[in-house]
């Protein structure tokens, strides 16, 4: 079913949206800034559920790309993703019907609603990830055939650029990716254009509604005085993504992060009861939680495209991956994927193997939890 965005809604879906962004996606605060001036103009913003999509629509996809790390001393100018999809309008010739989220995240699942609220555009409940994830071409669109091209890519100068390099979306990912770091690491961009049926076949739908549902759930459970955490992984039971479970809970002892070729690469090292730790790896995103022990060492408990999402112990808030700090008290939550993300042609494009890791795809859910020490 569709509905309507208004400002009081953002907050909660900003931070439903920094928890599936799985550490990445960009800064939700600047996110949801941007969309509330907007707003302010607006009123509201139609949601629209893909199910009542016209087959025929032309939807354009909008997103910032480049290092979150960047985010926290570069701002957006506000006008950058608008000029996107307008530059990509212009090229093809052809005029946006609605838009929609690239990924979920604090930051990607709001450029859309910027851009629709300027334009007095529909935003389709969906996207292309389900999750975050630092590479263009890691979409359930390429994955079912979309291609990206033609990419259009827009900074705070009003300079633009057009990529075509036809179905090949790693060879575009490439390209842009370098105009990004020439841009000064950050970006934003309109592609992968498509019908309305082509939304149904090959989008993960009600992201953003799964997305006000968690946020919701958060600051329900604050007020109410009772374990936000578990109200976070509860409210996953009845979605498409229907499993989620604590994983590790700790303290901050180290983090190693840098950003390196356009992403923010490192690891958080978490200490728990005793000699217990959990380190999680990323790349933009969290990739795969590794726990060591008294007993074990290295014993895995998420990979990638499972969701491993790392949120402040006492209030369930998503910490995005350049927010991590030492002495930070966290939880880690281990979320699964839709069936759709984990098809042998969709962990291809994305699986572990796609990041470097030297370990195969097992679901979060069949993965033994290692006992904690007393």
């Amino acid at each position: 079913m569709s509905w309507t965005l208004r400002t009081a809604d953002l907050d909660d879906l900003a931070r439903g949206a920094a928890l599936l962004g799985t550490g990445g996606g960009g800064d939700p605060f600047v996110g949801k800034m941007l969309v509330a001036q907007a707003l302010g103009e607006a009123g509201e913003i139609t949601i629209l559920d893909p199910e009542e999509l016209d087959d025929d629509a032309w939807v354009i996809p909008v997103a910032q790309m480049g290092a979150p790390t960047v985010v926290v001393e570069k701002m957006p100018r506000g006008t950058e993703p608008e000029l996107a999809l307008i530059t990509l309008e212009r090229h093809s010739g052809r005029t946006a019907d609605a838009t929609m989220p690239m990924e979920c995240g604090g930051i990607n699942s709001m450029i859309p609603l910027l851009v629709a609220a300027r334009r007095g555009l529909p935003v389709i409940d969906a996207d292309g990830m389900g999750r975050a994830f630092p590479q263009l071409e890691m979409e359930t669109f390429s994955v079912y055939g979309i291609s990206a091209s033609p990419l259009a890519m827009a900074n705070e100068h009003d300079e633009v650029a057009i990529f075509d390099t036809g179905s090949d979306n790693s060879r575009l990912e490439g390209l842009a990716r370098g105009v990004t770091s020439r841009f000064g690491g950050m970006a934003h961009i309109a592609q992968y254009s498509m019908t309305g049926a082509d939304v149904k076949r090959t989008a993960i739908p009600r992201t953003l509604s799964l997305a006000l549902t968690i946020g919701r759930s958060i600051r329900l459970s604050r007020e109410q005085r009772v374990d936000p955490v578990q109200a976070l992984v509860d409210s996953l039971s009845d979605t498409l993504y229907g499993y989620g479970r604590v994983l590790f809970h700790g303290k901050v002892i180290d983090v190693d992060r840098r950003t390196d070729e356009g992403f923010a690469r490192g690891s958080v090292r978490i200490a728990g009861v005793g000699d217990e730790e959990l380190e999680v790896q990323f790349q933009n995103e969290n990739l795969i939680a590794l726990h060591s022990g008294v007993l074990h060492s290295g014993v895995l408990v998420a990979i990638v495209p499972d969701l491993i999402c790392i949120v402040e112990a006492d209030t369930a808030e998503p910490i995005t991956t350049e927010g991590l700090r030492y002495g930070q008290r966290v939880a880690v939550i281990g979320i699964a994927t839709p069936p759709i993300m984990r098809t042998p042609e969709a962990l291809a494009v994305f699986g572990p193997a796609s990041f470097g890791l030297d370990r195969p795809f097992r679901p979060v859910e069949t993965l033994e939890q290692p006992v904690l020490a007393e």
